[in-house]
């Protein structure tokens, strides 16, 4: 029986706090943004896929952050691999977290795959990581959008989420997908 429960937009986000590299700690509860805290969950250092991701991230965070919006990229590694990241991959500013619970990963509805071995960056890959997701929530911690995948391809492009919280800010668009029981004639 599987254990995943879809995230419903307008409703609180799950309970996340983990340790930063280089020190200190990200608290969801904590955030205070203007706009949105925009959390980047990714598979881990052994995955190019993410690597490409959280660099286009990298760059883009004062895109963000000059839109209100704050950035935290967040895996299940390690400290150790957490710490290799960032120079690894030319992180100077972005905040990652690491030590991701995989059940706090299935509360925010996160696939959760097993190791393969090594990946085509050699390195080897952790027991058990979760597939990548992208959540922006509100200052009252409520969910306002998601997308998650089953696997590392085909991500959200941040050009894209940057011009979609221009659009969300300026016609104070709200979240959307908070139907949860359907009337028994929905399709009509």
């Amino acid at each position: 029986m599987s254990d995943i429960t879809p995230l419903i937009p307008r409703q609180p986000a799950p309970s996340l706090t983990v340790p930063l590299a280089g020190g200190g700690k990200f608290d969801l509860a904590a955030e205070n943004p203007e706009l949105f805290t925009l959390v980047v969950f990714y598979r881990g250092l052994h995955c190019p896929q993410c690597r490409k991701q959280i660099t286009e991230l990298e760059a883009k965070l004062p895109e963000f952050e000059k839109r209100g919006v704050s950035v935290v990229a967040i895996s299940p590694d390690i400290a150790e691999r957490a710490e290799r990241t960032k120079p690894e991959w030319g992180l100077k500013n972005l905040r990652i977290g690491y030590g991701l619970d995989l059940h706090t990963a299935r509360a925010f509805g996160l696939w959760i795959s097993t190791s393969r071995g090594k990946t085509s960056a050699g390195i080897e890959e952790t027991s058990m990581f979760n597939e990548p997701g992208i959540f922006l929530i509100k200052p009252d911690r409520t969910l306002y959008c998601a997308s998650v995948q089953t696997m590392p391809f085909a991500r959200p492009h941040f050009a894209d989420l940057l011009n979609a919280i221009d659009f969300v800010a300026e016609k104070n668009y709200p979240a959307r997908g908070e139907v949860v029981n359907l009337p028994a004639q929905a399709a009509e």
